[in-house]
């Protein structure tokens, strides 16, 4: 009887450029705390603090370089990276120490640039429900986090200006001004895309954030045609904390300090400064980036449990489920509409999660990661526990299955799942392309999948 395999190989993406994010070294992958990876259907994209690698698995093996216009009088560093994924538009977000967020074509041009919030960015979360019987409203939006702030873009916005930004491409624009003249104005030369900004530091920093869906107005208020969103953090002083997000800006103190009493404070005093002291005739500077107000964002409850901290949070494609690691070694599995914890694993210390879908007992024969015929209701969702210091992945089955699958996973490896797809077809495909888990292995380069089928 022939012993079965969980993984199929995908490909391989050892090629020397690699050097320059440190391969070549073991668990080079892993142990560096400033190498930054996402994954798509295609291509990894690779990045350390200056440089990014993209590198395609399938097809041509392409491999382009990204080397970010950073600020070096602020030491800024790439800190965050992601895919974004409309239909035929494959573009990769960057979030930088300083706060801004670049957007870059897959041939390194940048394609714009554009100044969040003053900070580290944590974190780029791109994800989006549908509408169909189960949800009511649809919502696809890219969440950029920062240590006690959440910002949210609507994906129709990015989606819009990306069209126009290719269309400029196609008429040579790029042939017509340099790369230079691009960042002597951020704000002017690319625009501005709108979006909402959240302060949630109220009980403390967050080591991670997401918004995890839409959800009803507060009881006893008048209904408006504006919408709320559920927010979860995790950090050093909460564990686990949620906010309801408005997008109303008029009620935020916070924000009417930020948008009125700051401005007019500088204002005063570089009247009364320039009354006292004569300056000499200076070139022109360029305007700062205006900071955007905040708007409203209540707290609906928290976890404080020290010395626990909250580590890393992922959240199930729906957004109705939230895998939280802590320092503890514990897994939290939290239902983000009910605000509660469902369940909880412990021993898994600097473990990762992902959430994964699974053809459980079905008679399948396939060895590869397309099933077709298969529809959504045929899978089950399950979360992919990574559990590096045991060596092994988990498979367990939600909300309160069993384990499913246990496999070794070799040293040095990293978990990874292809970003969210802006999908804007009907959904009329004739098969379901369910959520999957990936493993790079640093040390050797060869990238596989977990089979989505068990029996």
């Amino acid at each position: 009887m022939s012993r079965r395999t969980h993984t199929s190989d995908v490909g391989s993406i050892a090629c020397d450029e690699l050097g320059e994010l440190g391969a070549g070294k073991e668990g080079w992958l892993v142990e560096n705390p400033n190498l930054l990876s996402a994954l798509d259907t295609h291509s990894i994209a690779l990045a350390n603090r200056s440089i990014v690698l993209i590198l395609q698995f399938k097809g041509s093996g392409s491999r382009v370089k990204i080397r970010p216009d950073l600020s070096p009088i602020e030491a800024e560093s790439i800190s965050a990276i992601e895919w974004l994924v409309f239909d035929e538009i494959r573009v990769l977000a960057l979030g930088t120490s300083c706060g801004y967020l670049l957007i870059y074509s897959l041939d390194a041009h940048l394609l714009h640039r554009q100044l969040v919030y003053p900070g580290r960015i944590l974190k780029l979360r791109v994800r989006g429900t549908k509408r169909d019987l189960k949800e009511d409203t649809s919502s696809e939006e890219v969440c950029v986090v920062l240590a006690g702030v959440i910002a949210r873009f609507d994906g129709s916005d990015i989606q819009s200006m990306l069209h126009r930004r290719f269309q400029e491409t196609q008429g040579q624009f790029w042939d017509q001004m340099s790369e230079d003249s691009y960042l002597e104005d951020s704000e002017n030369s690319f625009g501005r895309l709108p979006y909402q900004l959240w302060n949630v530091n109220k009980y403390g920093s967050c080591a991670d954030a997401a918004i995890t869906g839409i959800m009803p107005p507060p009881l006893m208020e008048l209904q408006s045609s504006q919408r709320y969103f559920c927010a979860i953090t995790i950090g050093n002083d909460a564990v686990i904390s949620a906010f309801r997000l408005s997008e109303d800006k008029k009620r935020s103190l916070v924000g009417a300090i930020l948008s009125k009493v700051v401005p007019a404070t500088f204002s005063t005093i570089a009247s009364l400064s320039s009354m006292f002291w004569r300056s000499e005739p200076k070139s022109p500077k360029k305007p700062e980036p205006k900071v955007q107000s905040f708007a409203q964002a209540k707290p609906l409850t928290c976890l404080k449990d020290n010395p626990r901290k909250g580590e890393k949070l992922t959240l199930s494609p729906s957004g109705t489920l939230a895998a939280i690691t802590d320092s503890l070694g514990r897994i939290l599995l939290m239902d983000t509409q009910a605000l509660v914890v469902v369940r909880l694993w412990k021993g898994y210390r600097d473990a990762s999660c992902l959430f994964v879908e699974m053809l459980v007992n079905k008679n399948t024969g396939a060895s590869s990661s397309t099933y077709h015929g298969c529809v959504k209701s045929d899978y089950c969702l399950c979360l992919a526990i990574h559990a590096p210091r045991k060596g092994i992945v988990e498979v367990w089955q939600m909300r309160t299955g069993l384990r499913l699958l246990t496999l070794t996973c070799s040293k040095g490896s990293k978990l990874l799942q292809p970003t969210y797809r802006f999908d804007t077809s009907d959904g009329s495909s004739s098969s379901y392309a369910p959520l999957e888990a990936f493993f790079l292995n640093g040390d050797s380069g060869q990238l596989s999948v977990l089979n989505s089928y068990l029996k």
